[in-house]
């Protein structure tokens, strides 16, 4: 994809802040991921805002009722292999 070079106004504290959290190599990065995440954020948000307009029907409930979940189930203890951070997340 194409860049062009653009002049922007930003609270540099909050840029290096954000470019130590997501270990960005340059304020370029953190402005292209954050365009990233704002986008995927924004059509999310237009999906769940167009689904619940618009709710499935009892016949695609339905049909959604016929997948096989088995595969779902196993005996992995999920709790054990990432246990809670001391700070609840």
């Amino acid at each position: 994809m194409a860049k062009d070079k653009v002049t922007i106004t930003l609270d540099r504290a909050k840029a290096d802040r954000a470019r130590g959290l997501v270990a960005a190599r340059s304020t370029s990065e953190v402005i292209d991921l954050a365009l990233d995440r704002l986008i995927n954020a924004e059509r999310l948000r237009r999906d769940i805002d167009a689904y619940r307009r618009n709710p499935p029907d009892d016949a695609e409930t339905t049909i959604s009722l016929l997948a096989d979940t088995s595969g779902l189930a196993d005996s992995t203890d999920w709790e054990a292999l990432y246990p809670e951070a001391e700070d609840g997340r």
